[in-house]
């Protein structure tokens, strides 16, 4: 499967202030370094600004040398754009026209346009979020709510997933909907094996989409990460939460607090997410039977787990397996890494 071409938009590429490189840096990390091994061929990345070539050094920040500029986002197959300048939201400092209509052009053609933290005030600009929904930074979402009144602006999550339009809020959330993007694209195993390679714990679910993730999202509770490593490796097996409670050496009432807080989630919520998300990697990378899978994960019949992954990953498991199952070979490959 070709994930296609990405482009990254920058509103200029010299003295660019540390939140704008940091989200240009999640977007590279992401899409820039090719992962062989999980998918070949990987993303084809470029990043595009108004004024490429530029060689002057920056100002007070940081810059960044590119050939393209804004006109190849139009043949891009996804446009990303990072936090916009600070005069831009802060100042209310216009953007540049040919970066706007650039945008414009690009979701014209077809491209899957994303932003991160601020650089939904772009999209906005370019009239992409109107009667959507978006997500910003909470420190700007009132501002972008002012200025652009015909945009949802959701404040209480970490990313929007429209379909061709996605925003995420500022910093680590940029990173969530990122892999998002990858888990979209190209699976749940991909996605969580470059979450591993990028010392990520695992992706935040952050709101509706087709193929959310199921993983479970990061904690601060080290104490908690044994019991919830073994439960991971018992899936197949009858799990309580009485039975993770004695694990962990605690109360069920505490343990059912102290997990739900470092989660977001009940014990019994998160171990379903685990299930379905074990669920999703053997359907990529086995061949078993839905029956078996189901058994695997922990999930009982085959009826359950369609009900379940229906209910909670949008699709039923063969359609799933025949849109992100690797090949035969591929596989026994990754079945025989997992031994």
């Amino acid at each position: 499967m070709n994930p296609g071409s990405v482009a990254i938009a920058l509103v200029n590429d010299t003295d660019m202030q540390m939140c704008e490189v940091y989200e240009t840096a999640i977007a590279y990390a992401v899409f820039g370094d090719p992962q062989p091994d999980l998918a070949d061929p990987w993303y084809d990345l470029r990043v595009c600004s108004v004024t490429p070539t530029s060689t002057a050094g920056p100002a007070r920040g940081f810059s960044v040398r590119t050939t393209h500029g804004v006109e190849d986002l139009v043949t891009a197959g996804t446009v990303i754009v990072p936090s916009v300048p600070d005069a831009v939201v802060n100042r209310g400092e216009s953007l540049p026209a040919e970066f706007v209509d650039a945008l414009r052009h690009a979701y014209e053609a077809g491209a899957r346009m994303v932003s991160l933290c601020t650089g939904a005030f772009a999209l906005a600009e370019a009239g992409l979020l109107n009667g959507r929904r978006a997500a910003a930074h909470w420190l700007n979402t009132a501002d972008l709510a002012e200025r652009y009144p015909e945009v949802e602006v959701d404040d209480s999550v970490l990313y929007v997933d429209e379909g061709r339009v996605l925003t995420s809020a500022g910093m680590t959330a940029g990173l969530d909907l990122c892999l998002h993007i990858v888990r979209h694209d190209l699976g749940a195993h991909v996605a969580n094996q470059l979450a591993r390679r990028l010392v990520v714990s695992g992706h935040r679910p952050g709101g509706q989409a087709q193929f959310v993730d199921l993983s479970v999202p990061v904690t601060d509770d080290d104490s908690l990460a044994p019991v919830m490593d073994w439960a991971a490796r018992h899936l197949d097996q009858p799990l309580t939460v009485d039975g993770m409670a004695k694990q962990a050496g605690l109360s069920t009432r505490t343990f059912f607090r102290r997990l739900q807080a470092a989660t977001g989630m009940t014990p019994l919520k998160w171990l379903l997410n685990q299930r379905l998300a074990h669920a999703q990697t053997l359907l990529e990378t086995t061949d078993l039977p839905i029956e078996r899978v189901s058994e695997f994960s922990g999930l009982g019949t085959a009826a359950n787990l369609r009900r379940h992954f229906t209910l909670h990953v949008g699709v039923t498991p063969t359609d799933y397996r025949q849109s992100f199952g690797a090949a035969p070979a591929r596989r026994n490959a990754l079945a025989g890494g997992r031994r």
